[in-house]
């Protein structure tokens, strides 16, 4: 039995496609470290958690029976509205490491104005995921300059 455990916390929910290899790309690409798989009775999943960067994330399968018979992956809606942001050290490696597992480039990783290195990749299942790693103090109000001036 589990203990209960009503812990406040905000977790992302990704649907994909073929649940078990995104657990398998997420790990490769992002260190995920997995937690929890639940397959249902037809093998796909229709639960797993796992961990990245210190955070929870949730993942399950793509189940249309379940959400009024529609698809509700990044796919099968034309795009994710929600970009996932991974901040920390080493940017150039971790953005490396999920283009070699798979992902592609939205946007190249390069030093923005604000401070930080940044990029965003989208992986192999449709969800974009923007990556950082603060590289210089920038103050807030040179920042405000560079975006009314236009970046």
């Amino acid at each position: 039995m589990m203990a209960i455990d009503n812990t406040p916390m905000l977790v992302p929910h990704l649907v994909v496609d073929d649940a078990a290899a995104a657990l398998d790309f997420y790990t490769r690409a992002f260190g995920a470290e997995e937690m929890v798989r639940m397959p249902g009775p037809d093998g796909k999943l229709i639960h797993a958690s796992m961990r990245i960067n210190g955070a929870m994330v949730f993942l399950n399968d793509d189940f249309p029976e379940f959400n009024d018979g529609k698809a509700s992956t990044p796919t099968a809606l034309g795009g994710a509205s929600v970009t996932i942001h991974l901040h920390g050290p080493d940017v150039d490696g971790r953005f490396q490491r999920a283009l070699d597992a798979g992902a592609t480039v939205v946007n190249a990783l390069e030093d923005q104005f604000w401070g930080d290195r940044y990029g965003v990749v989208r992986d192999p299942f449709g969800h974009q995921w923007s990556l950082a790693e603060t590289v210089r103090e920038v103050d807030m109000n040179e920042v405000l300059a560079q975006m009314s001036d236009g970046g």
